[in-house]
């Protein structure tokens, strides 16, 4: 059975995430690392749902119990464990967050001691560990050789600092009125002291996590609360993450959404400008609208496309050379200041850009029209591979000689089905989607 999805483990916590699987996960993470241990010490971080204190336990006793001692730094953003991992010269980084996903899902996301996630190479490693009884019955530490913990609460200015050294000295945030919604998750302290720290007068909401209201209703998967708060205050701009931080949506004085492929596009022609873009291009995924390939495409860059996940854009750009990509749901890597997608980081430099201009963030962030896109998730019984569903290559024809672009894929932790189609006229695209619906039901239902 396969244990990693998208972006390490997620699913129900007690369930798929259950305090005995969790337990086992780390004893074969802790076995995998020890080959390459230095400092014999590996960093644990979490959001804020109850669930973590569970599954932050089992973790430390797996670990403990192949010998490896964990320092605990408590609800901290998901890029903050890859950076301390390596300031912090540990052997790895564990942390306990389920994303943009409800309270009741957990996950279990892993790095190495640079700070990167796992390829997919190093997870069937790991897989293949937790599976054999007898490796891990004998990795089991006795005596002196059992692991200790002990749990850091000061750790977090490390990484304010961090951050705050990536937004420029010469300029300032004083006189900007900014909405922060911190989706009662792992970023609802440093986010806002951040900003505060940087002049902003700062409106803070979704900063009050009590284990269940993580990413409900608030935060970057409902920028909708964002949007009305920006309006009622009058703000200037206005700031999401998701539940670990990894991700940022912004939306502009109007209260209206900035899309995330044109902000992409703004940054990196914004890195052109300044001489800092390597590689002469950006890594998106094939999410991305056709818009933005044209749009840098007529700037002098190319756009590469990865698969979705943060992890892969991270792959392709180490590849290609490049130090700047994204998705257009948020996740958006400077890899000159963050090893993975950082909703923080991501939105200092967007707000750097913003205030040098002196002008209006509607103005700032829509350099270009989008062509119509649509994306429908559907629930699905069960996932067939697509090249055994009986009539897929003709659907397929179908909408490429229609002119339009698509993407079917499954869902890496859901039983769903994402379909996105893409074109030049929404009315054809709205009829495409209906019967691409209908025909996915069909067979996978």
């Amino acid at each position: 059975m396969k244990l990693f999805g998208t972006d390490g483990v997620r699913g129900k916590a007690g369930k798929k995430v259950s305090a005995i699987d969790s337990m086992r996960l780390a004893m074969a993470t802790g076995i995998y690392f020890k080959q390459f241990a230095k400092t014999n010490k590996i960093l644990l971080g979490k959001d804020t749902r109850r669930s973590g204190y569970m599954i932050e336990n089992a973790i430390v006793a797996g670990l403990t119990a192949v010998g490896f001692d964990v320092i605990q730094i408590g609800p901290m953003p998901t890029p903050a464990i890859a950076f301390l991992t390596d300031n912090m010269r540990c052997d790895a980084g564990i942390m306990i967050s389920a994303s943009h996903n409800p309270y009741y899902d957990n996950g279990i996301k892993f790095f190495d001691a640079d700070g990167n996630k796992l390829n997919r190479d190093k997870e069937i490693e790991i897989e293949k560990i937790f599976y054999d009884e007898k490796l891990i019955a004998s990795h089991q530490a006795v005596d002196k050789a059992i692991g200790k913990s002990k749990r850091i609460d000061d750790v977090i200015g490390r990484y304010i600092v961090h951050i705050k050294n990536s937004f420029p000295k010469e300029l300032t945030l004083a006189g900007k009125r900014v909405v922060m919604d911190c989706a009662n998750g792992a970023g609802y302290i440093v986010g806002p002291t951040i900003l505060q720290e940087l002049g902003a007068d700062v409106v803070v909401v979704g900063n009050k996590p009590n284990g269940f209201n993580i990413n409900e209703g608030c935060g970057a998967m409902h920028p909708e609360s964002l949007a009305q708060t920006v309006r009622e205050y009058r703000a200037d701009i206005g700031i999401a993450l998701d539940g670990d931080a990894d991700r940022l949506v912004m939306v502009d004085e109007r209260g209206e959404v900035i899309d995330g492929d044109k902000l992409m596009a703004v940054l990196a022609i914004h890195l052109k400008n300044q001489g800092t873009l390597k590689g002469d291009g950006m890594v998106a995924t094939v999410m991305s609208n056709q818009g933005l390939d044209e749009y840098l495409g007529s700037n002098g860059l190319t756009l590469y496309r990865s698969a979705v996940g943060d992890k892969n854009v991270v792959e392709l750009m180490q590849e290609k050379g490049i130090n700047f990509g994204g998705e257009q749901s948020g996740h958006i890597i400077f890899s000159d200041y963050a090893k993975t997608g950082d909703g923080i980081s991501s939105a200092l430099q967007a707000l750097a850009y913003w205030v040098s201009t002196d002008k209006k963030a509607s103005e700032v962030f829509n350099p270009y029209e989008s062509y119509p896109q649509i994306l429908v998730n559907l629930l699905v019984d069960e996932k067939r591979d697509f090249d055994t569903i009986e009539g897929f290559d003709k659907l397929k024809k179908k909408v490429e000689d229609a002119g339009m672009r698509h993407l079917f894929r499954y869902s890496g932790t859901e039983n769903k089905i994402r379909l996105l189609l893409e074109g030049k006229d929404e009315e054809s695209l709205e009829k495409m989607m209906h019967e691409s619906k209908e025909f996915f039901k069909r067979v996978l239902s």
